[in-house]
């Protein structure tokens, strides 16, 4: 595989990755409640769909924002640690689409330039991307099932028995995000092995010919 191809590729996988987070982002479908209505006679619960910042309920999708800064005074302490890993997460996906966009600034020079100890510095820093994007979704699935426990704790079991909780697809985004950017790093890094493998075998080739 030849330099031009490696970082070609890389660029696609970077690019890619920017697009599936920001949609993640941007969409309502991190976690999915399908409640049955036809045996949930009590109303209690309505089918809904939320993402970082909404809530929507109801067939005729009202929703709601999630509220970072209200008075916690009255929260209990497992309501207050909820809320503060809602703020991480809401703080860690903007932040690693930020450095997606400079990274592919970045890593466009350092292609252009074939330059090893760019590339290299590039390399590691779509891995750290990767390492927050993951830390987002680990999060995230912590803090819906320590959510779900909560719940669970609050309400009889019975009245949860004909209610479906997933995670949906605006997840999975970000997880395929997650996946693209790793590549893109590892891409990276292979493409600066072989700018290292070019400059020994150019000084080589010049002595061999004199």
């Amino acid at each position: 595989m030849n330099f031009g191809t490696v970082v070609i590729t890389a660029g696609l996988c970077g690019l890619l990755s920017f697009i599936l987070l920001a949609v993640s982002i941007g969409t309502e479908y991190w976690y999915i409640i399908d409640v049955d209505e036809e045996k949930n006679s009590s109303l209690e619960y309505s089918s809904s769909h939320s993402g970082l910042w909404r809530i929507y309920e109801g067939p005729n999708g009202s929703f709601h924002d999630i509220s970072f800064y209200s008075d916690t005074s009255n929260h209990t302490e497992q309501e207050k640690h909820l809320l503060n890993l809602h703020r991480v997460i809401v703080i860690l996906f903007p932040l690693s689409l930020v450095l997606l966009v400079f990274g592919g600034i970045f890593g466009l020079v350092a292609s252009l330039a074939q330059s090893y100890t760019l590339l290299s510095c590039i390399a590691a820093y779509f891995l750290i991307c990767s390492v927050l994007t993951v830390s987002g979704v680990s999060i995230y699935i912590s803090y819906s099932q320590q959510a779900l426990e909560e719940l669970q704790h609050m309400v009889s079991v019975e009245s949860l028995a004909h209610v479906h909780m997933s995670f949906g697809w605006s997840l999975l985004m970000a997880c395929l995000s997650f996946s693209l950017e790793l590549f893109t790093g590892i891409l990276l890094m292979l493409a600066a092995n072989l700018t290292q493998r070019q400059c020994q075998h150019e000084p080589a080739a010049v002595f061999s010919m004199s």
